[in-house]
C-alpha cells in the first residue's frame, strides 16, 4: 500500500465562460509547467483540456487544445529558474520546438526531450493532442553524466521508442488505478529508457551486444539491489561475463557498476519510504535492508540524489497523507 502523494485532476476551458478560458489555461500552465508567455491565436474562442497525474517525483499531463505558442524567455528564466526537463510527444497534430538554435518538428510517432532551464519556443496547430512528462533534472543529468541534452529527438515508431510510447499511453490510461509507488516506478522506467535512447542517438557506433549486456545488467541489479554483497565483480560472475564487458556497456550510458548499484538502492529506499507497509522500519533498518553499509552512508547518498534526507522524505510523505478535517468541505462552501 502506497503512502506517497498521488492525484489526478482534469481542467476543461469549456466549463468556464469564453472570456475566462485563456485566463484559466494560463493559470494552469504556470502551475503545471513553469512561467511562460502564452500567445493565443484566437483568445475569444480558445478551447483546451488538461488531464494531470502528479506524484512527489513526476508529473504526466495529457493536453489537447486549439493553436497556441508558448515562449520561455531569458527574463522569465531569471524570474523563475527551473532546471527540470520535459518529454514532449504528440499523438495528433504537429509541434514545433525551437531551443538552442535547433528546431524540431514533432509529429505522431516522434518525441523530444527539452529543458526548462534554457529559452525556447513551442508552438502547435489547432489539432494538437499529446503528452508532456515532467522529469526532475537529477533523473537526466545524473544517469547521462551531463547537462541539458537540448531538444533531443526520438523515433517512437519502432523498437525501444515504441515501447516508451506504449508505456506513456498506459500510464495515462490506468491513471485511476495507480498508487504513488506504482506511478513513480513506471515513470522511473520510462526515464531510464529515454536515457538509453539519448545515448543511442549520441553513440550510433555502440555495438549491439553491449546494448544487450547493459539491459540485462540493469535487470540483474534491480533484482539484487538489496544484497549488500552486490558488486561489479559479483554480477559479472553471476551473469557469466567479464567485468570489463559490463564496465564498457555501462560506460556507453554514462555510468559504472558502482553508480548503477547505488542508483537502484536509492530508488528502493525511496519507494520503501513512501510505502505504508514499511512504516515500522527505522532509517537504519531501511539502510541495511536496502544494501547500504550504514544509516549515515544512506543519508549522505540520499540527500545528494534527492535533495533531502530519508527522514525528511518520510515526514513529507506522512504529511501528504494526513486526511483533511471532516468539516473542511463545509467550511469552504
Amino acid at each position: 500500500m502506497s503512502a506517497g502523494s498521488y492525484f489526478v485532476e482534469t481542467t476543461r476551458t469549456g466549463e468556464v465562460s469564453s472570456r475566462e478560458g485563456t485566463d484559466l489555461w494560463s493559470e494552469r500552465i504556470d502551475v503545471y509547467q513553469t512561467r511562460m508567455d502564452l500567445r493565443f491565436t484566437r483568445p475569444d474562442t480558445f478551447r483546451g483540456e488538461l488531464v494531470r497525474q502528479r506524484s512527489d517525483n513526476y508529473q504526466l499531463v495529457k493536453w489537447r487544445s486549439d493553436q497556441i505558442e508558448y515562449v520561455r524567455t531569458p527574463g522569465l528564466i531569471r524570474q523563475k529558474p527551473d532546471p527540470d526537463y520535459r518529454f514532449v510527444l504528440p499523438l495528433a497534430g504537429e509541434v514545433v520546438l525551437r531551443q538552442d538554435d535547433q528546431e524540431s518538428r514533432l509529429t505522431p510517432g516522434t518525441g523530444s526531450l527539452m529543458t526548462l532551464g534554457a529559452p525556447f519556443e513551442l508552438l502547435h496547430d489547432a489539432s494538437l493532442d499529446g503528452f508532456i512528462l515532467s522529469i526532475p533534472a537529477r533523473e537526466i543529468d545524473s544517469p547521462l553524466n551531463r547537462k541539458a541534452p537540448l531538444a533531443t529527438g526520438f523515433d517512437l515508431g519502432r523498437g525501444l521508442g515504441r515501447i516508451v510510447l506504449g508505456m506513456v499511453r498506459t500510464l495515462h490510461e490506468e491513471r485511476d488505478q495507480l498508487t504513488a509507488t506504482a506511478f513513480d516506478a513506471i515513470a522511473d522506467r520510462i526515464v531510464e529508457l529515454l536515457c538509453m535512447l539519448a545515448c543511442g542517438d549520441d553513440r550510433p557506433d555502440v555495438p549491439g551486444h553491449l546494448v544487450e549486456v547493459e539491459a540485462l545488467v540493469r535487470r540483474y541489479v534491480r533484482d539484487h539491489a538489496a544484497d549488500p554483497g552486490l558488486t561489479g565483480a559479483s554480477m559479472a560472475r553471476a551473469l557469466g561475463w567479464s567485468l570489463r564487458q559490463i564496465q564498457l556497456a555501462l560506460q556507453c550510458v554514462g555510468t559504472t557498476p558502482r553508480g548503477l548499484i547505488r542508483e537502484e538502492r536509492l530508488r528502493l529506499v525511496r519507494d520503501r519510504l513512501q510505502c505504508a507497509d514499511c512504516e515500522h522500519m527505522t532509517i537504519t533498518e531501511l539502510a541495511y535492508a536496502s544494501g547500504f553499509s550504514s544509516a549515515s552512508a544512506l543519508s549522505t547518498a540520499f540527500r545528494q540524489r534527492y535533495g533531502l534526507s530519508p527522514r525528511e522524505m518520510r515526514d513529507r510523505t506522512r504529511r501528504a497523507c494526513v486526511p483533511a478535517p471532516a468539516d473542511a468541505d463545509l467550511r469552504s462552501v
